[in-house]
């Protein structure tokens, strides 16, 4: 692949996942932007949260496709580059590049979300069994214990043990990757570990919203 177009794609990965989802819809439907309300983050959880499940929904879907995409179309492309020692190492870069525009997106002033969604994403092109998985255990969670934050963790923390310990991989680059997706999850997930470590985490309501149009408490 030439440097043009690694370039190139690099450039597209960065746009995508700069795509503010939540505040555009927020702003343009609601007349709301989200980073003002609940947890104050520009991403599908906090779109649950305040405006209801039919802003949330479209949010979560399209911050998963901006993830999915580069990595896909990266994926099908490096198929011409069958000698390659390690056909998946180009498209982890490229998810890793929408992940952090994703976080900090050039179209809403570098004030974004956490990534989650969109690093769904990523895991899907990249293993779909083990991202089933982890999103199959992300659900299970919230719906007993409310909390994203903790289906988040877990399912960020299993996903590393599926692909190295359980499923399996042949690919370095997404072995290490599945650690470092793990260890941003964390990171980004340090005020709510605190606040689930002293019971004040937001619980999350999926047919439920805070703010109905025109701004008011529900």
């Amino acid at each position: 692949m030439s440097v043009v177009f690694l370039i190139g794609f690099i450039f597209f990965a960065y746009l995508m996942g700069s795509i503010p989802t939540s505040v555009w819809i927020g702003k343009y439907f609601y007349g709301i932007d989200v980073r003002d309300h609940g947890s104050k983050n520009a991403g599908a959880t906090n779109t649950f949260r305040v405006l209801g499940p039919k802003a949330g929904i479209p949010v979560f879907i399209i911050d998963v496709v901006k993830g999915w995409a580069p990595v896909f179309i990266a994926r099908n492309v490096m198929q011409v580059f069958p000698d390659s020692s390690d056909n998946f190492l180009i498209p982890i870069i490229l998810g890793i590049v929408a992940v952090f525009g994703h976080i900090f997106p050039v179209f809403a002033k570098f004030k974004g979300g956490k990534g989650v969604a969109t690093m769904l994403g990523i895991s899907i092109a990249l293993h779909p069994i083990a991202a089933g998985i982890c999103a199959g255990l992300f659900l299970i969670v919230l719906i007993i214990t409310k909390y994203v934050s903790l289906g988040s963790l877990l399912a960020g923390i299993f996903f590393p043990l599926l692909i190295n310990f359980i499923l399996g991989t042949p690919s370095i680059s997404l072995m290490i990757f599945s650690v470092l997706a793990s260890v941003t999850i964390v990171i980004t997930h340090q005020k709510n570990i605190m606040r689930l470590v002293t019971a004040s985490e937001n619980k999350t309501y999926l047919f439920k919203s805070q703010i109905r149009r025109g701004g008011h408490s529900s």
